[in-house]
């Protein structure tokens, strides 16, 4: 059985800004916008090419076993882009204000691309959510 990540939820104040920011500033595919109960609202969106789409929602309980997260504490998700200055270019030219490329070096983190897998930038949604962007040396379907 493969067990396939495909969703992942991220906390939010705002859903209309969100959409807007992941939408219209990062590019990616809006999916879904739809109240799917009373006061209860989910906005899907997916970046091009990802098998793995976002989810915000508002009014939602939460499900069982599970704790609430607070807008801006997710921290850390990676997407991954074969050409990291063009995605770059690309989220700079939308408004997104993301960090330089840097690489992990002798001395810790330094400007500029690394080698194969060691190419980063970070931005953050309205929120204060915190996204890592790496250069993977082919695509997913090609590794």
């Amino acid at each position: 059985m493969n067990w396939t990540l495909e969703v992942v939820l991220v906390p939010v104040t705002d859903l209309d800004r969100a959409k807007e920011f992941y939408g219209d500033r990062c590019g990616f595919t809006v999916d879904l916008d739809t109240e799917v109960a009373p006061g209860i609202r989910i906005i899907q969106v997916t970046p091009p090419g990802s098998r793995c789409s976002i989810s915000m929602e508002s009014g939602m309980p939460p499900m069982p076993g599970t704790k609430p997260m607070a807008p801006g504490s997710l921290q850390g998700l990676q997407l991954c882009v074969t050409d990291i200055e063009a995605a770059r270019e690309e989220l700079a030219g939308r408004g997104v204000d993301v960090t330089p490329i840097r690489h992990v070096g002798a001395t810790g983190w330094e400007d500029g691309k690394g080698e194969t897998w060691n190419s980063f930038m970070t931005f953050t949604d309205p929120d204060g959510n915190g996204w890592v962007v790496q250069e993977a040396p082919s695509e997913l379907s090609e590794r």
